[in-house]
């Protein structure tokens, strides 16, 4: 260990800057059409300010427009649907309460997110989904953005440092993938769905959203103007961010996208061609290519959603189920989890040294393993088994020295592989559990916005590496590597326990870990453990953290040799924003992060 007097000026400047600053049935819906009502799209005048405030009178935000921290959480018998957005986990409620299942109910919360989250998602971005029915049966979709068929490992130019000449693998044409949002969301309502509800019922209240509109939230007014440099350069983006006179929206002001209303009604009208053929297909095509796009009409119509196995593992006796490649969260989540196995983390305090100093070690190792092995599996060969094994977790565990922050050596999973990656989570009370992750990369995606029709394209090619030799390289076809980690917890006797997730890239993997750590080594009810605050690491040996961390707790972790970082005071959506659901004394309870817009529903 480094000697104290060492470290006396640090911690001295420490000092001042502290003081300063479902069914999951195989078989396909029938035709309903002749034994289901068509639904219309309301037209209301004005739309209940249910994002400003519920009928119970919760509110998001205060008079001085900061985000509040009460009230997220429901508790009910039936069901609970815990999403990014009030509206959304409305709308999935209310499917269920007609009588769909909890698939229907995530299909109508997706879409409706695809409205009011069009700074985090949308139809044109991706994502997976993990379903368990009451029987236990598995289901794990897949429906992440794919590269196009043209796109190849040698197709930017990189300046001297590595880099990407004009980041054009960021923002623009050339950053866009094919989105699976709209293909995922209808397989899983066509395969998995009740029959209860038609698909022009759960997109009903997406489709209300976007026509009579919504309130902006002060986490949507500081996502719009963050992207003030990118609408000079994509100039149709002002359609998204800024009102009928040309100025930033404020917030609790209405917001409404008429075009993307449209959209929506075509997709409820045609289904999955409705996006991925004609007119709405073609327009993809060309405002793409406008700004270097190489996306092309075969891209769109050629793309299919994929079923998985999901990845499983154990941690102190109960299941985790997560997403298997090439999401590397799902195997980076169980990964960690195994190597705190290894420790009595519930000894030391929740903002103790000792267990920020034990979830910094295990994060570096993780994140190694995580760049130098992880890919699409068809690809690139990945020990996927290897590195959820206890073994090798034993092999990582025993090189941590609780008194020192080190750097690690390689180790071998392959010697291991023969033992055999905006969320919301729905439950109900028949067991079933659906976790969803979906995304459209950066904020605002590409920039690039479809002319008419009121979205967005995602810049999910920015999750490919630029080195040619890694494994996570762009290829045509490639589904870039992912942190998504939507996750189903089981009970030692396999009744349910939770199901969670986040957003936040690469600190999903750290934020999952830590929340489910919190129920089952400090006994948490679900939202106490969404609220604790959180903190990460990885190969940087920086500890970035929220908040909760003494003085003393610092002084510690700087002697141990770590760096240590504040992120900004207080909770920041820089560390997700998760959204999770407990089974506890008979009751379903739903927890929301108070760090975005999340707000769970319940009945």
């Amino acid at each position: 260990m480094l000697k104290f007097n060492k470290f006396l000026s640090v911690i001295l400047t420490i000092s001042i800057v502290i003081s300063a600053a479902t069914g999951c049935s195989k078989q396909k819906n029938q035709d309903n059409s002749n034994n289901k009502k068509e639904i219309k799209i309301e037209q209301i005048e004005k739309p209940s300010r249910g994002v400003v405030s519920d009928e119970k009178g919760w509110q998001l935000w205060d008079e001085e427009n900061h985000l509040t921290t009460e009230g997220r959480n429901a508790t009910g018998e039936k069901a609970v649907v815990s999403s990014g957005k009030y509206e959304a986990s409305k709308a999935g409620l209310e499917i269920i309460e007609s009588g769909g299942n909890a698939v229907d109910a995530a299909v109508a919360t997706g879409f409706a997110l695809c409205v009011v989250e069009p700074n985090a998602t949308g139809i044109a971005g991706g994502g997976v989904m993990l379903i368990r029915n009451e029987k236990g049966e598995l289901a794990y979709i897949d429906f992440r953005e794919t590269a196009p068929a043209a796109a190849n490992k040698y197709m930017w130019n990189l300046d001297s440092k590595g880099k990407v000449v004009g980041g054009e693998n960021k923002d623009g044409g050339k950053s866009v993938a094919i989105p699976g949002q709209v293909a995922g969301l209808i397989y899983a309502f066509e395969k998995y769905g009740s029959g209860n509800v038609s698909l022009e019922e759960v997109m009903t209240p997406a489709i209300n959203l976007a026509q009579n509109g919504f309130y902006v939230t002060p986490t949507l007014l500081k996502d719009m103007l963050s992207v003030e440099e990118m609408m000079e350069k994509y100039p149709k983006l002002k359609s998204l961010i800024l009102n009928e006179e040309g100025s930033f929206y404020k917030v609790g002001d209405l917001y409404k996208n008429e075009d993307l209303a449209n959209t929506l009604k075509i997709i409820a009208k045609e289904g999955k061609d409705g996006f991925y053929t004609g007119e709405i297909a073609q327009s993809i095509v060309e405002r793409a290519k406008n700004y270097g796009g190489i996306i092309t009409l075969d891209d769109l119509s050629n793309y299919e959603v994929e079923e998985l196995e999901p990845i499983q593992g154990t941690y102190r006796g109960k299941t985790i189920i997560s997403s298997p490649l090439p999401s590397s969260g799902g195997t980076h989540v169980i990964e960690s989890l195994n190597i705190l196995e290894n420790f009595n983390i519930s000894n030391y305090d929740l903002y103790s040294s000792e267990r920020l100093h034990l979830f910094s070690e295990i994060f570096k190792m993780v994140y190694k393993d995580r760049a130098k092995y992880m890919g699409d599996p068809k690809y690139v060969d990945v020990p996927e088994h290897g590195l959820i094994s206890k073994a090798y977790a034993k092999s990582l565990a025993d090189k941590i020295d609780m008194n020192l922050s080190k750097e690690y050596n390689d180790e071998d999973p392959w010697i291991y592989e023969h033992e055999d990656t905006t969320h919301y989570s729905v439950a109900d009370k028949d067991g079933n559990m659906v976790a969803v992750t979906q995304t459209i990369n950066w904020t605002f995606g590409s920039g690039v916005v479809v002319d008419d029709y009121g979205f967005v394209l995602n810049n999910e090619i920015s999750d490919f590496s630029t080195d040619v030799d890694s494994p996570n390289c762009v290829e045509g076809g490639k589904k870039p590597l992912s942190s998504m980690s939507p996750t189903i917890v089981l009970n030692e006797d396999n009744t349910p326990l939770m199901i969670l997730g986040s957003p936040g890239g690469a600190r999903i993997i750290p934020t999952v870990t830590q929340v489910i750590s919190n129920v089952i080594d400090y006994n948490m009810d679900i939202q106490d453990a969404i609220d604790a605050y959180r903190m990460y690491d990885n190969t940087k040996n920086k500890i970035i953290y929220e908040g909760g961390l003494s003085n003393s707790a610092l002084i510690e972790l700087i002697s141990m040799g770590h760096e240590v970082e504040k992120y900004e005071e207080g909770y920041n959506k820089h560390f997700g924003g998760v959204q999770g659901i407990e089974y506890k004394d008979n009751k379903i309870i739903g927890g929301a992060d108070s760090r975005r817009d999340g707000k769970a529903l319940a009945n």
